[in-house]
């Protein structure tokens, strides 16, 4: 029984949407599977992890689909490579032939196994979000980019394994730190709301970056009491959030650095990138000492072989010579992440924590701590 004919993009680019979050290693079979329906004259392709549950839509105007199809499920990640391995205007029939789904395109025929769509789980719809903000993509995607990289991985605090979402007066603010680290990024709203924290997993911000589009289009942002969902260009994105406190990242940032200095973000950047050849590579912890004295910064790095790299910057700087070392994955993660021409780095000694700030900018903080080498 012919289920759906389809060109094969308008059946590659919805398995595309939801195939990310698809573990290839899962205790539960089914969780590899993507579930397809038909719904009110759209077809709908659902994936979940259990954590996270992404849905798209397609309309059915260009596709024959039978009556008789209501639901199935079939594994993403095969039938997305099988669909690839077509061109663009190839037509592709689905059919359900002896309880298994046949993909038939030209001269080729795949058959793969079903499992029941009424086993395929669901989280459960919400009536009323506690809060309802819209943002752009473009908003939403580059606040996301300014801070995502600080999240901690698998750290025992699991609270730290997530980025906090922040709504509080007219601000929505997006903060992320591994306790070595953090960084901060808001932006302006035209209402007031009351003050709401949500913790969002650091897997359901990697997959919404993705999916967002650099468009002044808008996402619906509906903050629930465990869990949060994103709404945008037919993509629903629903996660669970991480239950816990998150730390005040209010205390750890710097207010009284007196020292400081602006320099052009990409040359430091280069500068950086260079002195890394000589780092320690097999290190997780890179050491780079910035030596900062008047009118000059001076990037150093050695290895374990004795061999050192240096790279001399001039900077607008006249006060005490301060040496001080960072962990050059940090420096080089932020000033990969930024697209201002310059930035400011504020410090106090070698000791302290050092605040990293786009000039005349107060929608962003970067802190990073000190090491030692």
């Amino acid at each position: 029984m012919n289920l759906i004919k389809a060109s094969r993009d308008f059946l590659l680019k919805p398995l595309q949407i939801v195939n990310g979050i698809v573990e290839r290693r899962h205790t539960l079979p089914i969780l590899s599977n993507v579930f397809i329906k038909q719904e009110n004259g759209k077809i709908v392709f659902v994936t979940t992890d259990l954590e996270i549950e992404i849905e798209t839509y397609l309309q059915t105007s260009e596709t024959v689909i039978s009556k008789e199809f209501s639901a199935l499920t079939v594994s993403s990640k095969k039938m997305l490579e099988i669909l690839r391995t077509f061109s663009s205007d190839t037509e592709v029939t689905l059919a359900k032939v002896d309880n298994r789904l046949q993909i038939n395109a030209i001269k080729s025929r795949f058959s793969l196994q079903i499992l029941p769509a009424d086993d395929f789980p669901r989280m459960p719809k919400e009536e009323m979000p506690e809060s309802t903000l819209t943002l752009s993509q473009q908003n939403l995607k580059d606040l996301l980019h300014l801070v995502q990289y600080a999240v901690a991985q698998q750290d025992i605090r699991y609270y730290l394994n997530g980025l906090l979402l922040l709504i509080e007066g007219k601000h929505l603010k997006f903060i992320a730190t591994d306790s070595h680290r953090l960084s901060y990024a808001s932006i302006e709203l035209e209402d007031e709301w009351e003050r709401k924290e949500t913790i969002i997993p650091r897997k359901t911000v990697q997959e919404l970056s993705k999916l967002l589009n650099e468009t002044e289009e808008p996402v619906i942002i509906e903050v629930f009491p465990k869990k949060i969902r994103f709404a945008f260009s037919d993509i629903v994105l629903t996660s669970k959030v991480i239950e816990g406190k998150f730390p005040d990242f209010n205390r750890a940032i710097p207010v009284n650095n007196t020292k400081q200095f602006s320099i052009n973000r990409q040359s430091f950047l280069q500068g950086l990138q260079r002195v890394a050849i000589l780092s320690n590579a097999n290190e997780k912890f890179r050491g780079v000492r910035l030596v900062i004295s008047n009118g000059m910064l001076s990037i150093v790095c050695k290895n374990s072989e004795q061999e050192e790299a240096q790279e001399d910057l001039e900077i607008d700087y006249q006060q005490d010579t301060i040496d001080i070392s960072f962990n050059i994955n940090y420096l080089l993660d932020v000033l990969n992440n930024l697209n201002s021409d310059s930035v400011q780095c504020a410090f106090e000694n070698a000791n302290s924590s050092t605040l990293i700030t786009i000039p005349k900018n107060d929608h962003f903080k970067y802190v990073v701590m000190p090491m030692r080498l």
